[in-house]
């Protein structure tokens, strides 16, 4: 019998708890055998938009190391949102006992995308020799772990540089800080064979067929209030296009949304355009399989406006208090900010100004922008 290492066994398929197939005898002759490469960890838990953001970096990541094993540590209500990652070996909810079975490893590279306290701080307590991104010093202060982190960092200390000087989007600023070139990769989300199927369903149910989806993403997280319109603009908009045929309009939204969602439904709905309140308590799973039956998507900088990049919408986002530069929507829409107001970007969760850049959301442009949407998908309709 072949003894074991004490340090463990460079297979992914060795746990030491049981054998990875019924009958199998674990031995250095192996042939079943699959080694772990270089074991890398991704550390981030901030915001559900940005999570998703980060999954553009994972193409990036696997070619720096190809032979590699990927674990990510992230937010429990995040979790969901790297099922099914063809990119990742392993995801892991942020809970103590999780950090303990992390923390007894040994990672070749730890990648940390968080500049927050606890996501630095459990990054400092782990030996590993190639940590990248940020890190909490011994005088308890978040710093970068590594000089190409610098710039990132930075843009976090300097509002001239955050919000007037840079030009660089978010996947651009983390792939630097992680020492990863940059080659414009896409998000990574991917819906089940059973989400697909729903939605086919939902689209001959709700017959959305034939039609221009309109998804109205209304809501934001509770964290920045200030990053959704009001309930009236949303009102203005659909009435601007109910004269236009063949469009249905999708409210979309958490369950902090059910509420306001059932008001522009039925202001909405007195103008004769078609309005469908979609679910908002059914979790984030099925959140996007609703935003999937969307053709375009009209956003704040929000989750639901990460989610549509993810799922690969035309997206007529617009911005207020948010960085619009650090936003990519991949040639797959428009982008609307108050290149005017002074105040904006400024990232402020209580406005001073009156929410000057709320009034000043241009949905003239946003309405135009789904017309010669819904004009581009008839055309090709037509030609085919």
């Amino acid at each position: 019998m072949t003894p074991i290492d004490p340090r463990g066994r460079d297979c992914r398929l060795f746990t030491g708890y049981k054998p990875c197939r019924p009958g199998a005898e674990c031995t250095d002759e192996c042939r079943d055998r699959v080694p772990f490469g270089t074991r890398v960890l991704i550390v981030n838990l901030d915001a559900l938009g940005n999570v998703l953001m980060t999954t553009a970096q994972l193409a990036g990541v696997k070619r720096e190391w190809p032979e590699s094993t990927v674990v990510w540590l992230t937010a429990p209500e995040a979790v969901p949102l790297l099922q099914g990652n063809p990119y990742l070996d392993g995801v892991y909810a942020w809970h103590d006992e999780n950090r303990m079975v992390l923390s007894a490893q040994r990672f070749d590279v730890v990648l940390n995308a968080d500049k927050s306290v606890r996501a630095c701080a459990f990054t400092a307590s782990l030996d590993c020799p190639d940590v990248r991104g940020f890190t909490l010093s011994h005088l308890g202060q978040i710093v970068p772990a590594n000089d190409g982190a610098e710039y990132a960092y930075r843009l976090g200390l300097d509002d001239r540089l955050k919000f007037r000087v840079n030009k660089k989007t978010g996947q651009e600023i983390l792939a630097e800080a992680w020492g990863l070139p940059y080659r414009r990769d896409e998000y990574v989300f991917r819906l089940t064979s059973e989400e697909e199927a729903f939605c086919t369903r939902l689209r001959q149910e709700w017959g959305l067929d034939g039609a221009t989806v309109v998804g109205l993403n209304t809501g934001c997280s509770n964290l920045f209030p200030n990053k959704k319109m009001t309930v009236g603009q949303h009102v203005s908009l659909i009435e601007r296009l109910a004269g236009r045929g063949g469009l249905v309009f999708l409210l979309l939204g958490g369950r902090e949304d059910t509420a306001r969602n059932a008001e522009i439904a039925r202001r909405a709905s007195a103008s004769g355009a078609r309005v469908i309140e979609t679910p908002t308590t059914e979790g984030l799973r099925r959140g996007a399989c609703y935003e999937n039956l969307a053709d375009i998507v009209v956003t704040g900088d929000s989750f639901g406006m990460h989610l549509a990049i993810a799922l690969r919408k035309h997206v007529a986002a617009w911005f207020g208090l948010s960085c619009w530069e650090e936003i990519d929507l991949y040639d797959r829409g428009v982008k609307f900010h108050p290149d005017g107001l002074a105040c904006a970007p400024c990232w402020q969760r209580v406005c001073p100004h009156n929410l000057e850049c709320i009034a000043a959301i241009d949905l003239e442009g946003i309405a135009r922008e789904v017309e010669a949407f819904a004009d581009a998908r008839a055309a090709e309709r037509g030609a085919a």
